[in-house]
């Protein structure tokens, strides 16, 4: 019996073995390029600009109306004013009311979402193939109709009110709040929060007022992606949109940004963590060099992956969540790694961050690990690409930044072609720790001895 046992045991591992065996992945291959569908492109006589590509088999479609306006085109005075005005725009026209417009759109299989970013408004559905005419003649409504039922302002501005009191208390939301201030000073992106009389002193007259002075044809961009009859969606955007007034030119207010190795700390007393901000300006999009910085910055700190993730995450443990990412917006982008860190590590963190920061600037990565960078980058971009809203991204995002298609067909190719002398030549270009910005929120009791060696303590 003890031989069976014996037996039997050994069989057990053996088939245990070979199991765990098959179950390692093959390595994964080579993502393809993305192929842009063919795409349909006219401009109306008011300005307006049509997109419209076939794509997939489910009978629906995507319909985005992307409008050159947001926070960028407020006044000093009116911060928060554009999120206001996106968000009464859906609280009726001159022929329906809020609900009906809520109805009307859920019949269609979908709903209207408004987005109101720093440079860009997007009022957008995903409907059934069947209504896409019903919901540009909604969209089309919303946008060239809006009714701004002044019953509806003092709900609105008690939320921004709330929304406000929320993020004032948001370490991060302060601590990014003066990073950008200290980057782009007295430029819009520079001005930070609203104070609560700006917000209480938002009247129907001001929102009437951004609208008409903002919003238009020639600001504005429709797309059309998924399963459509081509022929009825355009009848029915030439023939909804063609009386919209052509409105002003996008505006164009390109920022000067600047940083410089210094530390300004959020004075937070009795915090356990620091919240801490490290960046400086980079390239926008629009230069050539942009996809390689892209790659540099997932293999420093945008994946988890990133070398500065495992260091202060997996090695030092000083955080859970550390990331950095390129933020772009028209004709301007910073670089940034943020984390939170325990308070008695702040200066160690900081330290470990420059330390990435040196070491790849002065080695070049192994191929493979620049390689699982690429791998990861390709594979992620194709996914983004493999929806209605994605794709309209994409195109949106080229249309903003003024970019040929090649910048989306080639982007996997163009990943590929990184090579780890590059990922070095762009990190002395770009990355330069003598112009690193550190922003901390936390006990400044505490950090500030920790951070005095990395630069100059600024107010």
């Amino acid at each position: 019996i003890k031989r069976i046992h014996i037996t039997i045991t050994f069989i057990l591992l053996v088939c245990m073995a070979a199991f765990t065996q098959k179950q390692i992945p093959p390595e994964g291959g080579m993502p393809k390029d993305f192929k842009l569908p063919k795409k349909t492109v006219f401009r109306l006589d008011n300005g307006l600009a049509v997109t419209m590509v076939q794509y997939g088999k489910i009978p629906k479609v995507a319909i985005s109306v992307v409008i050159r306006t947001g926070a960028v085109d407020e006044k000093a005075d009116e911060r928060w004013l554009a999120m206001i005005v996106g968000a009464m725009m859906k609280e009726g026209t001159k022929e329906r009311s809020s609900s009906r417009i809520r109805e009307d759109v859920a019949m269609m299989g979908g709903s209207l979402d408004v987005q109101v970013g720093d440079d860009r408004t997007v009022f957008g559905s995903d409907v059934l193939s069947e209504k896409g005419p019903e919901c540009v003649d909604l969209l089309a409504d919303v946008l060239m109709n809006p009714a701004f039922p002044e019953i509806e302002l003092n709900r609105l501005k008690n939320d921004k009110l709330r929304e406000l009191s929320l993020t004032l208390a948001d370490p991060q939301a302060v601590t990014n709040e003066k990073f950008m201030r200290v980057l782009y000073g007295g430029h819009y992106y520079g001005r930070g929060f609203p104070t609560e009389g700006i917000i209480n002193g938002f009247t129907i007259d001001k929102v009437r007022d951004f609208y008409k002075g903002n919003f238009g044809a020639r600001r504005s961009h429709v797309y059309v992606v998924g399963e459509f009859d081509e022929r009825d969606m355009e009848y029915a955007i030439r023939d909804n949109f063609s009386d919209w007034n052509a409105g002003p030119e996008p505006s164009s207010n390109v920022p000067a940004p600047a940083s410089a190795r210094e530390i300004y700390i959020n004075d937070k007393p009795g915090a356990a963590q620091s919240t801490l901000i490290m960046g400086l300006p980079v390239i926008d999009p629009s230069n050539e060099d942009y996809v390689k910085l892209q790659v540099v910055n997932m293999l420093l700190g945008g994946s988890f992956a990133s070398r500065i993730t495992s260091n202060i995450r997996e090695e030092k443990g000083y955080t859970y969540s550390p990331w950095s990412s390129i933020s772009a917006r028209y004709r301007t982008a910073y670089w940034a790694e943020a984390a939170s860190v325990s308070t008695g590590v702040t200066g160690p963190a900081v330290k470990e961050i420059f330390y990435e920061i040196d070491r790849l600037r002065a080695e070049p990565p192994p191929e493979d690990e620049l390689k699982g960078i690429a791998n990861y980058m390709a594979g992620t971009f194709v996914l983004q690409n493999s929806t209605r809203t994605g794709i309209i991204n994409q195109l949106a995002f080229l249309d903003f930044h003024g970019l040929p298609e090649t910048f989306l067909t080639n982007y996997v190719k163009n990943v590929h072609a990184v090579t780890p002398e590059m990922v070095k030549d762009i990190m002395v270009k770009y990355i330069k720790p003598e112009d690193i910005t550190i922003v901390i929120t936390g006990d400044k009791q505490v950090i500030e001895s920790q951070v005095r060696k990395f630069g100059p303590i600024r107010k």
